[in-house]
């Protein structure tokens, strides 16, 4: 956490946003954002809650302007994470703790989809769920990666499950 200034209030953020896999012929594959920080991350953003958005709403909208995706699926709910940092954009320099709930997405097998550029998103890569553990990843949500993997392969039924899966995402 940010060293806090004496008598500072964090802002508070609630946001939602998804681990999207899709089915390809050879398997299913994870897709990837590289984010604002040149880091690998996942889909996520603000809840519109004034406007009665739900939390699985919000990943659904979100996750698709990001990754410039239509029809996604909700699979299951993954859990929440949070964080802590100084805000760069909206308010610069405030303290923001941020909630962030994210669902395993399922999109249409074949889709490509495109990075929202004016979100900052630099690229979109789609990895076979069997190499998902290579991808560097914020230590936050590695643990929501491996209960998506998990869940998938219960979805297909089971997939090849060889030692290389059963390592850890790596970190950035």
């Amino acid at each position: 956490m940010p060293a806090r200034k004496p008598g500072e209030q964090a802002r508070v953020e609630i946001t939602a946003g998804g681990i999207v896999f899709q089915r390809r012929p050879d398997g299913p594959y994870v897709g990837f954002i590289l984010d604002s920080h040149g880091k690998w991350s996942f889909a996520k953003g603000h809840v519109k809650m004034a406007k009665g958005e739900t939390l699985e709403e919000a990943a659904v909208r979100e996750t698709e302007e990001e990754m410039g995706l239509a029809g996604l699926k909700v699979v299951s709910k993954l859990g929440t994470t949070d964080i802590w940092f100084r805000d760069r954009f909206e308010h610069k320099g405030a303290l923001v703790h941020k909630f962030i709930t994210y669902y395993l997405l399922e999109a249409t097998s074949g889709s490509r989809g495109r990075p929202q550029k004016e979100e900052m998103i630099h690229k979109l890569d789609w990895v076979p769920l069997n190499r998902v553990h290579r991808v560097p990843i914020y230590p936050n949500t590695v643990g929501l990666l491996r209960k998506a993997v998990r869940i998938i392969r219960r979805e297909l039924g089971g997939s090849r499950d060889d030692a290389r899966d059963k390592k850890p995402p790596a970190q950035v």
